[in-house]
């Protein structure tokens, strides 16, 4: 099978697999901080179909591959209801930190991973061997979930930033914060056509490249 094919369905199961794992932590500590609305509808599940957002799981990717962008988006958001948490705000901020904290405990999974086949098989693995394939798997968990968790991490409405910035601001600019709410998608499309949104995730990609090889 051509490699530019495989790379193409790697990236579509490595981002079906983050985008589950992320909102099954959000759904999780909501249930675990009091609130267990997702988890009641079925969303501490691994099966992507619970959590797909037909924009940001369907149109966003395929543009993003379509373009050659790194590929990036969103799953439906979690249900939660904050009057059910013991602690709404604070609770709030974890919750929203549980999904980018998820795919970040991926990525130092992939790093174990892909260190035990570096030291075993070394570095220059033929394309004929049957680790290859493993490798370009894994290439792709490393880099798609770190984007996602930065890429998450953004204080643009409605990102897990956005909840988690909220939770430090003072009341009056809480509800200020708010207003941006409706314009939150605007936003977001704005900063990915005018910001460099690699200045964020590309360091933090060197950074796990350096864990994955330090001492190979």
């Amino acid at each position: 099978m051509d490699r530019e094919v495989v790379e193409i369905i790697f990236q579509i199961i490595v981002f079906l697999f983050a985008i589950s794992v992320h909102e099954s932590a959000h759904a999780w500590s909501a249930s675990y901080f009091g609130d267990d609305t997702a988890r009641l509808l079925g969303r501490i599940s691994l099966n992507p179909i619970r959590h797909i957002d037909p924009i940001g799981t369907l149109l966003v990717p395929a543009l993003a591959m379509l373009v050659g962008a790194p590929l990036f988006g969103w799953a439906k958001p979690t249900p939660m209801n904050t009057l059910r948490l013991r602690n709404r705000v604070r609770d709030n901020m974890l919750v929203s930190a549980a999904g980018p904290i998820s795919n970040f405990l991926i990525v130092f999974a992939v790093v174990i991973i892909y260190k035990i086949v570096l030291l075993t098989a070394g570095t220059n693995i033929p394309e004929e061997s049957m680790l290859y394939p493993l490798t370009i798997l894994l290439d792709m968990a490393l880099y798609i979930n770190v984007i996602l968790a930065i890429f998450n991490l953004l204080p643009i409405p409605p990102l897990d930033g956005s909840h988690i910035l909220e939770g430090f601001l003072p009341d009056s600019l809480q509800a200020m914060y708010a207003e941006l709410r409706p314009f939150g998608f605007l936003l977001l499309l704005a900063a990915m056509r005018f910001l460099d949104l690699g200045v964020l995730y590309r360091p933090v990609i060197r950074f796990f490249n350096y864990l994955l090889y330090a001492g190979v």
